[in-house]
């Protein structure tokens, strides 16, 4: 009898391996994870890369982090964060500042805006996780995430 990830495929043989199996279903868990992050974050117009951003930000501190520093903690990488900041901050969600010593340096903080953005969508976004993640026992939650860990790692 066929897997559900295999029956959501609609793939009628078997997977190669187990080892195919597990990263095509991490693959299909993540888009429905994202997507359902997308849908919470939609009533505060942010994508979940730019929730990422204001929550490194506001993690930052009131002095901010370099901009080179906002691409390098990233959940998901973003090739083009300078665009993604300029769009923060034309909704006034974040500020950018150059460095006196060092004219190279851009400094990015968050606003008070884009904390009150934060306020308004951190419970949203906990609620969605909570309910996400409701039918895994913490207990298996822990491993899972030892599991994920050790991937990464490898």
């Amino acid at each position: 009898m066929p897997g559900s990830l295999q029956r959501d495929l609609k793939q009628s043989k078997p997977f190669d391996s187990l080892e195919e199996e597990v990263f095509l279903n991490l693959q299909r868990t993540a888009e429905t994870l994202i997507g359902g992050l997308a849908e919470a974050l939609k009533p505060f117009d942010l994508t979940a890369t730019q929730y990422n951003v204001l929550r490194i930000l506001r993690g930052a501190g009131n002095d901010g982090i370099p901009c080179r520093e906002v691409s390098e903690r990233m959940v998901n990488r973003d090739p083009d964060v300078t665009r993604l900041l300029d769009r923060l901050e034309a909704r006034g969600l974040v500020a950018r500042t150059r460095l006196v010593s060092d004219r190279r340096v851009v400094m990015a903080r968050i606003a008070d805006a884009g904390q009150r953005v934060l306020v308004r969508a951190d419970p949203a976004v906990s609620a969605f996780l909570q309910t996400a993640m409701s039918r895994i026992e913490p207990s298996r939650m822990r491993l899972l995430n030892e599991a994920l860990e050790a991937l990464r790692d490898a």
